[in-house]
């Protein structure tokens, strides 16, 4: 490979670069369907790269929605992709021409952590994924596996209420970090729900050390979200695959490496004890189905029941109590509401359903932190249309939810956190995917019950064992980053036992 490039000439590169920008603009004039989408101008060749070379690119689909329309198309190097910007057009999408753009497309670097789509949020829809999601749901995340699974939740938001009130040291106000506790527990309940018990440390054999659960976690959830948004500029250029990115491959490689030896590690150890476990874990489940599942496709399953539970909860339960510390009369609210329906009991589960205001707080959250900004992007595999328009087989789709839960048409005052809006008729406080949070259709997201669960039970407590307000200046820390929208620093606020009155 090397000797190759060497003996490419610039002679031989300028050539090339020609022959390709002539293709490119050919190829928009030849290939240009009869009604087609807007498409919104860009360069020859890298099409509209440049001017999405900011971390936000959701902010500039909505601007340019405002001149082409809720639809159009971009051109991003080789791939032709069309961005639905309104919750009708992405409903018509993934409901109604479901059958027509039903494959995922990723990234080298989400198709490399991935294990090439083994994951049930990022395998493409057919026979592999509806198994391996009646799996997920038998055995992790559907009604009866909730019910199975209630006492390690009430565990986990017990130790998390106990940490946070192990911190106030008298009467007055104490500033506290959610995150780390909240996001320890989160953990915790991942490994007992996917491997059958929780774990402090490890000795991972292909990496030759004993590694803790604060490394675990790193290993296993921090970093493969980071390294899900890494950029590869030959996502762009399928055509130069061929030349190198090392940098790129080593990063990816070795993180992908370390999480599948981490898991493969907390697999084998807990094998060897499923004979005494009373309770069955995900991975024991899988365990009796591995006769329809490669080694490979069982590690990268268990390793998707771990992140999926640490990750998003966390973002949607830090963004809902940061809204409520900085809008103390919806905190008011809510915990009059509680106390209606709890009295001196503590809140638990059963009380969700009696607390239409909570609900209204969860999903009010969705709506204006969505756990994603844009959803990721699916495959065109046949022609169809959307929105009236002819959409060619091979182009991406790409949702961006951000402009969907931003629409005016759709939502009152949109800009602004207000858990009153679902309140109205205008909504049903059971529909789970109104904001789309969750996804729609048949590739609806198959946690959504347990992310309501553990999110609305969290707040629910945090609200009624402690007073909360922001630590000033933190109402300006919005910043996002990782591939889910998690706060770019953790949510500091001052907390306050209730029933104590200064």
């Amino acid at each position: 490979m090397e000797a190759m490039i060497q003996n490419i000439s610039v002679g031989d590169l300028a050539t090339a670069a020609v022959v390709l920008v002539g293709v490119a603009i050919i190829g928009m004039f030849l290939l240009k369907q009869p009604n087609s989408p807007p498409a919104v101008p860009g360069w020859p060749l890298i099409g509209n790269l440049l001017q999405l070379r900011e971390k936000k690119p959701f902010l500039t689909f909505v601007k340019w929605a405002e001149d082409y329309g809720p639809i159009y198309s971009i051109r991003c190097g080789a791939s032709s992709m069309i961005v639905l910007n309104s919750t009708e057009l992405a409903k018509e999408a993934l409901v109604t021409k479901f059958s027509s753009i039903s494959t995922r497309k990723l990234s080298n670097a989400l198709t490399t952590l991935t294990c090439n789509k083994a994951l049930v949020a990022m395998s493409d829809y057919g026979e592999y994924h509806k198994t391996v999601k009646r799996y997920v749901l038998s055995s992790l995340l559907g009604s009866n596996a909730q019910k199975r699974n209630r006492h390690h939740r009430d565990s986990m938001i017990e130790n998390v209420v106990t940490n946070l009130a192990s911190k106030i040291k008298d009467a007055d106000f104490c500033l506290v970090e959610l995150r780390e506790p909240f996001q320890s527990e989160l953990f915790r309940l991942a490994l007992k729900q996917s491997i059958g018990k929780d774990v402090e440390s490890i000795y991972v054999e292909e990496l030759c050390m004993t590694i803790t659960k604060k490394e675990m976690l790193q290993i296993l959830v921090i970093d493969p979200m980071m390294g899900a948004i890494e950029v590869d500029w030959r996502d762009f250029f399928p055509y130069l695959r061929w030349v190198p990115n090392n940098s790129m491959e080593i990063k990816i490689h070795q993180m992908a490496t370390r999480k599948r030896a981490v898991t493969k590690a907390l697999i084998n150890e807990q094998s060897q004890h499923i004979a005494r476990r009373e309770e069955i874990s995900y991975m024991d489940y899988l365990l009796s189905k591995e006769t329809t599942l490669t080694e490979e496709q069982f590690i990268a399953l268990v390793w998707e029941s771990i992140i999926e539970t640490s990750d998003t909860t966390l973002v949607t339960t830090e963004w809902a109590m940061y809204e409520l510390s900085k809008n103390l009369k919806c905190q008011d609210r809510l915990y009059q509401e509680i106390q209606k329906v709890c009295g001196s009991k503590k809140f638990s589960e059963e009380n969700i359903q009696h607390l239409p205001y909570l609900s209204a707080v969860f999903h009010e959250t969705l709506r204006f932190h969505s756990p994603v900004s844009i959803i990721p992007p699916r495959h065109a595999h046949e022609d169809t249309q959307l929105g009236g328009y002819n959409i060619p087989a091979g182009s991406d789709i790409i949702i961006n939810l951000y402009a969907c839960n931003m629409h005016k048409k759709d939502w009152e005052e949109p800009e602004s956190w207000k858990p009153e809006r679902f309140l109205s008729d205008k909504y049903e406080l059971m529909d789970m995917h109104k904001t789309m949070a969750f996804g729609g259709g048949k590739r609806a997201c198959a946690g959504s019950l347990q992310a309501m669960l553990i999110s609305c039970t969290a707040i629910g407590r945090l609200i009624q064992e402690f007073h909360w307000k922001l630590k000033d200046g933190e109402e300006d820390n919005i910043d996002t980053v990782q591939l889910t929208t998690h706060k770019r620093f953790p949510m500091q606020a001052y907390i306050r036992a209730r029933g104590i009155e200064i």
